[in-house]
């Protein structure tokens, strides 16, 4: 078998020929950090692929179901968009234009021939993380091992979304073994942020993320196991929802701890409007999941859930603020956009209370036990077939690493130690129920807390290599609430100065509150989450709609 390297450099060369060259530019210098108006400048795009990559995705879809606009003609400009913001910061895998083309080309020719759309998201581009297999392609999910794996048949959620009248039409970046973060491999390389490329996009759904946020896809489906939807939407701005365990089919997908059946990897979507959360969340339940993928909840969606029944009908919604989760104290910049948010609901005229977090370090821990129960085996056995290295750190310089406390010990532990864990997260799970139940006594509404809106991480998006924490998002995947990000702000300098502390709860909470400093950050996104209770996506849409819509009126 050629050395590892050699099997990259083919991969490399592969993904390179797979670029139309008319779509190639010029790209700004690395010192040029912020590239969001790039891709309407470069020249490549016309007026017209302007208006359609700026569109979101329910007027999209509108416009694809009225005829205004065909199938080619938006996949064409998503896709021109794309490749530009692939040579900016490398976000993508799989480049499978002509493919990509025909099918839309398909779509248009039914819609000639019929006069009706084929479903409810007839036409519209979606990208795919690196895990959701199509037929004929390779998977390599960051793996050098997996190069030359060809897919034999589309995952479930893939043939779905062609059901529904999607075209599937790029593959995006994300880390070796999806377990982290941040997004980067020894096949494609580091993505950045578009916002500021010094800074990481998050992960493990990184070029997602980034991809979304420079307008280069209308709608991304991320994975989250621990916050892998949620870190990167709120490092570049995106709304996003991680469902509840088999709200989406993960069957067909590649994945990382298959069979760790405990805390599941779910699939979700990422875009730029909540609009276009619903629009993925309402086509793929009513699809009947259930009937291609055994693990997939039967639960088609539910208009009268959507519409708020149990929650008042949405009047007078009581919402929970989580200020802190009592382990690290999110950066000034995160608090400020908690602050605008429960004022821009009082406004609205909701009630907003605080949410008391318990045992969320546990919860966490536990989480983190369950997965590096046998972690550092799977990963060794998956980079064994090539001795590629397995990435220790997402540092620019190795010599500046420090292992993030998220990573796996070499040694796994016992079926029995496993147990253990498995059964502290269950007996945290009902506490937690009984938690939220009892808030009923302090809301006024006769309900408890319809929401909890809390950070989607304590910080920003960080320098490469500096995204350490994850439980802000880790403990909702471990509880299997699901969970909507929305954003609210850019880092401000100005109005983000670094406060002086004191106390502190223990030596990482102050290296979180040590590394901040407003210059770095600058310009960042600032999001939040919207967390609910299981199997609620429904509900938690409409009250992310609520949220948005005071948002925005109060601005």
């Amino acid at each position: 078998m050629p050395h590892w390297t050699q099997l990259v450099a083919d991969k490399k060369q592969r993904q390179l020929k797979s670029i139309p060259q008319e779509w190639l530019v010029s790209p700004p210098p690395d010192s040029t950090l912020d590239v969001t108006s790039f891709p309407e400048t470069c020249g490549l795009l016309t007026a017209r692929e302007i208006e359609i990559t700026n569109t979101s995705v329910d007027v999209l879809l509108e416009k694809l179901a009225c005829g205004e606009w065909t199938a080619v003609d938006v996949t064409t400009a998503f896709y021109k968009r794309a490749v530009v913001a692939h040579q900016l910061i490398n976000c993508l895998t799989e480049i499978f234009v002509d493919r990509a083309l025909a099918r839309a080309a398909e779509l248009d020719d039914h819609f000639k021939q019929i006069g009706k759309v084929v479903g409810p998201l007839h036409g519209l581009p979606i990208s795919l993380k690196d895990q959701l297999c199509i037929k004929g392609l390779e998977t390599t999910m960051g793996y050098v091992s997996w190069i030359g794996r060809y897919a034999e048949k589309n995952a479930v959620l893939v043939d779905i979304l062609i059901e529904c009248g999607a075209v599937p039409f790029v593959r995006t970046n994300l880390p070796q073994t999806v377990m982290w973060p941040e997004s980067f491999n020894n096949i494609f390389g580091r993505t950045t942020n578009p916002h500021n490329r010094s800074l990481t996009p998050g992960g493990s759904s990184g070029g997602e993320g980034a991809l979304v946020a420079l307008k280069g896809s209308p709608l991304g489906v991320g994975s989250d196991i621990g916050g892998s939807i949620r870190i990167p939407s709120s490092f570049c701005g995106l709304y996003s929802l991680r469902p509840s365990y088999g709200r989406v089919p993960y069957c067909g997908a590649l994945n990382s701890l298959e069979g760790q059946d405990s805390v599941h990897s779910v699939f979700g979507p990422m875009t730029n409007s909540v609009g276009g959360v619903k629009a993925f969340m309402k086509a793929v339940v009513n699809a009947k999941p259930w009937l291609k993928d055994p693990l997939a909840v039967r639960k088609k969606w539910h208009e009268d859930e959507y519409n708020l029944v149990d929650h008042g009908s949405g009047k007078d919604l009581c919402f929970a603020i989580m200020w802190d989760d009592g382990v690290v104290v999110p950066h000034p910049p995160i608090r400020r956009s908690l602050e605008i948010t429960k004022a821009a609901l009082e406004k609205a005229g909701h009630k907003v209370v605080d949410w008391k977090p318990i045992k969320h370090r546990l919860l966490a821990d536990t989480t983190r036990n369950i997965w590096n129960a046998a972690s550092s085996e799977d990963y060794m056995m998956t980079t064994s077939a090539t001795g590629e290295p397995i990435i220790a750190t997402m540092e620019l310089d190795d010599s500046d690493a420090t292992a993030a406390p998220f990573r796996p010990k070499k040694i796994g532990i016992t079926a029995y130690q496993l147990w253990q864990a498995q059964k502290l997260r269950r007996d945290i799970r009902k506490e937690y129920l009984d938690h939220w139940e009892a808030t009923s006594s302090e809301t006024g509404t006769g309900r408890p807390v319809d929401a909890i809106i809390c950070p989607a991480s304590s910080y920003a998006a960080t320098p490469h290599g500096k995204n350490r924490y994850t439980n802000y998002t880790t403990v909702w995947n471990a509880l299997d609430y699901p969970a909507t990000t929305f954003p609210v702000t850019t880092v401000n300098p100005t109005l983000d100065a670094k406060k002086p502390r004191r106390v502190f709860y223990d030596d990482f909470d102050k290296g979180i509150y040590e590394m901040y400093d407003p210059e770095i950050f600058k310009n960042a996104p600032v999001c939040l989450q919207l967390v609910g209770r299981t199997l609620e996506e429904e509900a938690i849409i409409k009250m992310t709609e609520i949220v948005d819509g005071a948002l925005a009126t109060a601005k």
